[in-house]
């Protein structure tokens, strides 16, 4: 059994969010993905400081799926930079582990 990641992204609109999280788990890339949102981010951009609403996605998967999932966001993501984070889960409820890699299996 893989161990479970997760990878974060932000967009600048709830239906791009929602269209990141159902295609990525459609394609079995995550067992499952959380929007949430609004949130008020403060960035460097082309020289300046911005600020934008944006809304968050946290996609669950197995490790081995990392990769595919990652490519899959950058190919799909409005940003010419998108911010897109993988967290390595040290441990969790181990029935949920299972769950996660049960779901990225094609």
């Amino acid at each position: 059994m893989d161990q479970i990641c997760l990878v974060t992204t932000v967009v600048d609109a709830r239906s791009v969010a929602d269209l990141l999280a159902a295609s990525a788990v459609a394609g079995r890339l995550a067992a499952c993905a959380q929007v949430g949102g609004p949130l008020d981010s403060t960035y460097w951009w082309e020289g300046r400081v911005e600020t934008a609403q944006e809304w968050s996605v946290q996609f669950k998967t197995s490790a081995d799926r990392v990769e595919a999932l990652v490519d899959h966001v950058r190919a799909a993501h409005p940003y010419d930079v998108p911010e897109i984070i993988v967290t390595s889960v040290g441990s969790g409820n181990p029935a949920y582990q299972i769950w996660v890699y049960e779901q990225t299996r094609g």
